[in-house]
């Protein structure tokens, strides 16, 4: 299938469980063809009931991986970047497990404030030695991910989520070191909106690189309520001939009284079926008139 739509798994629910699993059908109803899951921690899911489940409502399978300062390529620490290979190999496994052909997220580590850690000045020497490590660390885990089938999609995060990789000019300049076809990057509009000169022109510079891309508005609500220009945005991804997948994740919830934390994740206050269906048949609408361009 070209350009299959999909939902992340946290719009619903974090973390998703077993219990989450009549989700699935509703997602399906609503027009997606795949979740994106969050890689779960060992014991936090059963991976076949996982897969059977995903099979049963007519859903394929995305993961997005979860890095932390223990597991964390990028780090001072040997013994933390040997974690952050050791978890990226884990990762593959599940995504070997449950039919999942793309791993992808802030695979490089370093989370900066959403991890308790504030930026701070950063020199010569050590940025080169982040990098080093993090082209190490990426090129440890590709054999494990060549082998299974799966690829490794790096994801460039806004400023205040990590200090490593912002842009996706920086995106795509640690693609040419590593230099492995097993290894791409994912794109979120997301952080796009705040850190790219141009979101259409950085999705071409990212032509051959680009594995799987992430459709969110500026402040993560339904798409078509915010500001992003998705016709220019979609009309970018033909012109780099991209067919892969799209993902959205709309977890924007209603309250908006003074002193609520946006960042922090909450469930949903209400039945979002339509906002969702509506949405996918958006983005859905825009692939296809693009696609009929080419």
């Amino acid at each position: 299938m070209t350009h299959p739509i999909g939902i992340i798994s946290m719009q619903h629910q974090r973390p998703f469980t077993e219990r989450d699993f009549g989700q699935f059908a509703r997602w399906r109803a609503a027009g997606f063809d795949f979740v994106e899951l969050l890689v779960p921690e060992p014991g936090e899911l059963d991976l076949s009931a996982t897969r059977r489940a995903l099979a049963d409502a007519g859903l394929g399978v995305v993961l997005a991986a979860r890095v932390n300062l223990d597991r964390n390529l990028t780090s001072d620490d040997f013994a933390r970047r040997q974690a952050g290979t050791d978890y990226l190999r884990y990762a593959v496994d599940v995504a070997h497990a449950l039919g999942a052909a793309v791993v992808g997220g802030p695979l490089y580590g370093n989370p900066l404030v959403f991890a308790g850690r504030a930026p701070h000045p950063v020199d010569e020497a050590l940025r080169e030695r982040r990098v080093q490590c993090c082209v190490a660390g990426l090129a440890a885990a590709t054999p494990h991910a060549r082998a299974a089938g799966v690829r490794l999609a790096v994801e460039p995060l806004n400023r205040f989520e990590t200090d490593v990789l912002n842009t996706t000019r920086q995106g795509v300049a640690l693609m040419k070191l590593v230099g492995d076809p097993a290894v791409g990057l994912v794109l979120d509009t997301f952080h796009m909106n705040m850190e790219d000169d141009d979101i259409p022109d950085a999705i071409r510079a990212a032509a051959g690189h680009l594995i799987h891309f992430q459709a969110n508005e500026n402040h993560r609500g339904y798409l078509g309520t915010g500001h992003i220009d998705w016709t220019a945005t979609v009309r970018a991804l033909a012109d780099i001939g991209y067919e892969g997948t799209v993902s959205l994740e709309p977890f924007r919830r209603n309250d908006e009284r003074i002193g609520i934390p946006f960042a922090q994740w909450k469930p949903p206050g209400h039945d979002e079926q339509a906002e969702l269906a509506a949405s996918c048949a958006l983005m859905r609408s825009l692939l296809h008139l693009n696609g009929t361009r080419r």
